[in-house]
């Protein structure tokens, strides 16, 4: 599993984009995950599925309604990666209202989750292997602070705990 003091993973996701922008096309644009990190301070969450209870309800509107706060504390960008497509993605950033506060990302085969080592295996429930619920502070591609739940459990990958994390 990824450690503090690691370096991010090579690894491409995919964000969907709805309107044009400098350097995206409408529909599912790649990220470089390295070189979208690079020089940034970035708060990086993630979570076994779009559209579940826990992460629909808790987890991705604690770190919509602290994004100024984590600006303040000097994150340059927040990430939500999820082992579903680029157009569950961006279907669920319509429904949560992520606008421009957090990117999100899919990891549609898991790459980046196997990367990392923050898998989770839900086969049994229907659902594969996903992605573990986590959090991580990185900095410029460097893991500065990371926390992984237990299986089932939300309180250590909050948008509360990374952001005390983050301002030191």
């Amino acid at each position: 599993m990824i450690q503090v003091g690691d370096t991010l993973p090579s690894a491409t996701l995919q964000e969907y984009s709805e309107v044009e922008g400098e350097s995206c096309s409408i529909g599912p644009n790649p990220v470089d995950v390295r070189k979208a990190a690079a020089g940034k301070t970035i708060a990086i969450f993630g979570l076994p599925g779009a559209f579940t209870p826990t992460c629909s309800a808790k987890h991705v509107p604690g770190y919509v309604q602290n994004h100024e706060a984590f600006k303040a504390a000097g994150v340059d960008e927040i990430w939500c990666v999820s082992v579903n497509d680029a157009f569950v993605m961006g279907a669920w950033a319509r429904d949560q209202k992520t606008g421009t506060k957090v990117r999100m990302l899919a990891d549609g085969s898991g790459v980046f989750a196997n990367a990392t080592g923050l898998t989770l295996d839900l086969t049994a429930r229907g659902m594969g292997v996903r992605s573990n619920r986590y959090s991580m502070l990185v900095k410029d591609g460097k893991v500065a602070a990371l926390n992984v739940e237990e299986p089932g459990k939300f309180e250590v990958s909050d948008a509360e705990t990374l952001l005390k994390q983050a301002r030191g």
